[in-house]
């Protein structure tokens, strides 16, 4: 009986595995087809005549592919360790310190999760224009410095740190600050690590943010840039789509591979204890 459940939960899992990564098989395999394969009816699974020339288009095509990536790691990375840093001393700071209105402030924090962005771009632009930094690496970072998923999943993964250990550093005469830099931190590698991959992600695909904030053609992220190389042709080239969007997507993956270990161990010992 035990058997067949298993043989059935894995045959479940195999379907629904196949249907999440279908779509990622067709971007990679309509990368490497020209325009009319692409629109090809019945569809062609696989490309019977692949080519380079997306790529080609995309990377020497005279648009500065490069630099879009480079710029896109540059903002993902900042916002990665902004959060991280800000994520890691307010959710300790929830977790571990007893202060007026705390419950209240935590509360009110994580309701900020549930606006949309829209609510909130004319304020943000409003701010980023009168600080000058339109077109520049701190207008696309400054409004992902407060992170609000990451200080409630620090917060969760701080309440599994024993308050003795806190108690003994500071008998041994830690200061505050070292507590939380040479004890607490440590200890919070794993919450820490998924943050950073969360923001990274985040980051690196916010596309409407970035559209606003962003108009100088060399300080265009990857996306931004791929979607104006996109259409800047008569039409819409979907193999040249395929080909921006799998040179984009490969980053991420490089980043979760890393961080993957951490990434699942802050998830799931951040949801034992609340």
């Amino acid at each position: 009986m035990k058997s067949t459940k298993r043989m059935l939960a894995a045959a479940i899992l195999a379907v629904a595995a196949v249907i999440y990564l279908l779509p990622l098989y067709w971007m990679i395999t309509g990368s490497f087809k020209i325009q009319s394969d692409t629109m090809k009816v019945p569809p062609e699974f696989f490309p019977r005549n692949p080519t380079l020339a997306n790529y080609r288009a995309l990377l020497f095509g005279g648009m500065p592919a490069f630099r879009w990536l480079f710029n896109s790691i540059v903002i993902s990375a900042a916002i990665a360790f902004g959060s991280v840093v800000t994520s890691a001393m307010a959710g300790y700071g929830f977790a571990k310190k007893n202060f007026p209105g705390r419950n209240w402030l935590f509360w009110l924090m994580l309701l900020t999760m549930t606006m949309p962005l829209q609510i909130r771009l004319i304020p943000l632009f409003s701010m980023v224009r009168q600080f000058n930094w339109s077109n520049t690496y701190m207008g696309a970072v400054f409004p992902h410095l407060a992170y609000p998923f990451g200080v409630f999943l620090v917060r969760q993964f701080s309440h599994t740190i024993p308050n003795d250990l806190l108690d003994a550093a500071r008998v041994d005469g830690a200061s505050e600050i070292g507590t939380f830099t040479s004890i607490v931190m440590p200890l919070l590698k794993p919450a820490l690590a998924a943050v950073a991959i969360f923001s990274f992600i985040q980051g690196w695909n916010d596309y409407m943010w970035q559209l606003i904030v962003l108009n100088q053609n060399r300080m265009l992220t990857l996306p931004l840039g791929v979607a104006k190389l996109v259409t800047s042709a008569s039409g819409y080239d979907l193999g040249l789509a395929m080909a921006g969007a799998t040179f984009a997507f490969l980053p991420m993956l490089v980043v979760f591979i890393i961080f993957q270990r951490y990434f699942v161990q802050g998830i799931t010992m951040g949801a034992v204890k609340g």
